[in-house]
């Protein structure tokens, strides 16, 4: 027979297992490090330039990042601070090689699936390095328990508190008292109820938090990353509490508020790792969101899981827009939940398998131009990446044949552009008053 004592046991015994990990995967200090970037990398496949035009650029402005030369070697490796000066400052033919940034707020994007190994944390942690990679600044919200992005991202000691579990609970105390603290009495003359939050809350000194206390830096100078942990797992039993204790709360719109809240211009992509489950936190996630990715894999069943996603999802925000009414605390978003794209991605595809070949012309069918048309390749590479807690941008093409790591490296550059390219209308059209009609995505039709 085995109790909480035998599993706690287990889990220390799983605990030095992942420290022994983290040692052979990390630096010597248990810290997750970044490394440099070759010349060849930052001429072609991060600053689009050939490396001759990048040669001649460097001889001609001696006051640019040199870069360091390893022992033994020829070629210069970068860092990325050094690969974004050069980006400032490197204007082949009086062209600029920073990325489109629309006025206006960061955007944000859920990734989201209830069947566990869709793919969701792989995407995210692919498309956020894809990003920084591309020069742009991000910030990444881990909402699943695993913490798998987390861990991927270094982030190991993380405290329940700064996750965003603290975040909810956070807004439950503000939003509480904003309500207590409003004129009593509604227009119909009906006043309202005084709530009160007990002190095993109150006391947590969650109130008193700062934006950014739930931010933490990575290893990545450009990604900034709000953590998860796996105390965070009782999010879901705290929060239907949390909904007793005030009704009225908007427990859907709590990290929307919260994002609400971040400068501007401080962030330009947002991403969202969602967990395997539609509940309280998914639920924060995709309302939170301007546009929907959705990762599946190429199977059958996965096809069934993704069909049934959709459906429970569409359900779950039409329940929402109707029990609160139309309108939200924050005053700035109004219900239905309404996103600016749904899009569908394929994942650990094989392009030589007949069945993954006929699942993809099955999801074109139904889902239409919303199925990205570059899935993301199943290689020995990602393979690799992903028992290594790492993406492929921050594998060393030396550890591997240059042409496997191209492969597996290419398959998640094209998804990312894809997306790129049609995530940037929607960004453009946030700062755009009057977003049309057929440019949106209502809750109830995703």
């Amino acid at each position: 027979m085995l109790t909480h004592a035998e599993l706690r046991e287990l889990q220390t015994k799983s605990l030095k297992m992942q420290g022994w990990i983290r040692q052979q995967t990390f630096s010597p200090e248990n810290e997750k490090t970044l490394r440099r970037f070759s010349s060849w990398e930052v001429a072609e496949l991060i600053l689009g330039l050939n490396q001759s035009t990048f040669r001649g650029k460097m001889a001609a402005d001696p006051t640019l990042p040199a870069g360091m030369v390893e022992p033994e070697g020829r070629q210069r490796w970068f860092t990325l601070d050094e690969v974004n000066t050069l980006r400032r400052r490197i204007k082949p033919r009086g062209k600029s090689l920073l990325p489109p940034r629309p006025k206006g707020r960061a955007f944000r994007t859920a990734i989201a699936n209830f069947k566990g190994g869709a793919g969701k944390s792989t995407v995210a942690l692919h498309f956020a390095h894809a990003a920084a990679l591309d020069g742009y600044r991000v910030l990444c919200v881990d909402f699943d328990p695993q913490a798998t992005l987390s861990h991927s991202m270094g982030l190991t000691d993380v405290s329940e508190e700064h996750t965003v579990w603290g975040i909810m609970a956070r807004d439950l105390i503000r939003e509480t008292e904003a309500q207590n603290n409003a004129p009593r009495g509604a227009a119909s003359g009906t006043a309202l109820p005084r709530r009160t939050i007990p002190a095993a809350i109150t006391d947590l000194g969650l109130h008193d938090l700062r934006v950014p206390d739930f931010i933490q830096r990575t290893n990545w100078p450009t990604i900034d990353l709000i953590p998860s942990c796996a105390n965070a797992a009782f999010v879901e039993f705290a929060s239907a509490q949390y909904r007793h204790l005030n009704p009225e709360w908007s427990f859907f719109a709590a990290v929307s508020r919260f994002l609400d809240q971040l400068p501007d211009d401080q962030w330009d992509l947002i991403f969202f790792d969602c967990p395997p489950a539609i509940g309280y936190q998914s639920m924060n996630a995709v309302f939170a969101a301007d546009m929907l990715y959705i990762p599946s894999g190429p199977g059958y069943w996965e096809y069934d899981s993704t069909t049934s996603f959709i459906g429970q999802l569409s359900e779950a925000l039409e329940d929402l827009a109707y029990g609160f009414e139309g309108t939200l605390s924050a005053d700035k978003v109004t219900l239905p939940k309404a996103f600016h794209d749904v899009r569908f991605l394929l994942t650990r595809y094989e392009p030589g398998n007949d069945l993954h070949r006929a699942m993809f012309e099955a999801f074109g069918k139904v889902f239409g131009d919303r199925l990205a048309q570059h899935p993301v390749e199943m290689t020995r590479a990602v393979e690799q990446s992903g028992r290594f807690l790492s993406s492929i941008y921050e594998m060393d093409y030396r550890d591997m044949t240059r042409e496997t790591w191209r492969r597996a490296r290419a398959s998640f550059d094209r998804a990312y552009g894809e997306f790129r390219e049609v995530m940037l209308p929607h960004w453009q059209s946030l700062d755009a008053p009057g977003l049309p009609a057929d440019k949106v995505l209502e809750g109830d039709e995703a």
